[in-house]
């Protein structure tokens, strides 16, 4: 399958600032790509730098003026799996800053604690948290996590993925985060899905079932959205101007829901 994926962001930067960008499709895809960076419509420097998983972070630093990155790939076929780090089970079961496994362990173990097979608990974490939550776009702020969102019972993406996570490794099955490019989303966006560990594979999850998961392109892979934000601010101002995201591949399969799928 190949799929055509592109963001355009543009900001605007009030002070000297350091950024960094997590939008460039993982390492593990053979890709074509184009990026461009200008400020005031004049190029400035990029820095790839690589993370864990193949995810790539592009380092701008960026002086006062309208910022404009734009980056655009074809990703052909089917991706090259990355060799999984022994210390993957054990860090993704730990709580993190968005994925409070331990405050929610107790309805975690009211409403799953009767199913004991990894991948039985991946669907009925799914499912449960698809049938909890209602999907209300700009529902939630940046720093809402799994507890805050079972909450509210509603969220976007993001809200999703973390409460599958929290889920998941309450119940002690290694999971998380990944934002993709998705296909067949509407309304295009970046998107968030969750990773559960499942008889030795990385299995994806996605409880908004707004995309069909064989046709999801990897961005970046971590803990939570601590570790996958499309943009970070590491220093000075940039308000986001405009955001526009697209991906497209050459079939959009229907998804059954009760398979395992692991994602490229």
């Amino acid at each position: 399958m190949n799929r055509d994926v592109s963001a355009h962001i543009a900001l605007s930067v009030t002070e000297p600032a350091e950024l960094v960008f997590s939008v460039a499709v993982s390492a593990v895809y053979d890709a074509r790509e184009i990026l461009t960076v200008t400020l005031d419509g004049v190029p400035v420097p990029v820095e790839e730098v690589a993370d864990s998983h193949g995810t790539r972070l592009h380092r701008v630093r960026s002086d006062p003026g309208m910022l404009v990155f734009d980056y655009s790939a074809t990703v052909l076929g089917d991706a090259t799996p990355l060799p999984t780090d022994a210390a993957d089970p054990i860090r993704y079961l730990r709580p993190s800053r968005y994925a409070e496994s331990d405050e929610l362990a107790a309805v975690a173990g009211a409403e799953f604690g009767g199913i004991a097979a990894h991948a039985d608990l991946l669907t009925a974490v799914s499912s449960w948290v698809g049938t909890r939550l209602l999907y209300v776009p700009g529902s939630s702020l940046p720093t809402d996590g799994a507890t805050r969102t079972l909450l509210a019972r509603q969220g976007v993406c993001r809200d999703y993925a973390h409460l599958v996570v929290a889920m998941l490794r309450a119940r002690n099955v290694p999971a998380r985060l990944v934002s993709v490019y998705a296909p067949g989303l509407d309304p295009m966006d970046f998107h968030a899905v969750a990773e559960g560990w499942v008889d030795g594979a990385w299995r994806v999850v996605d409880a908004t079932t707004l995309a069909p998961r064989e046709t999801l392109v990897r961005i970046a892979t971590g803990r939570d959205a601590a570790d996958t934000a499309f943009l970070s601010v590491l220093s000075g101002r940039a308000d986001l101007v405009e955001l526009t995201v697209t991906a497209v591949a050459d079939s959009l399969p229907d998804d059954d829901l009760d398979r395992l799928v692991s994602l490229d």
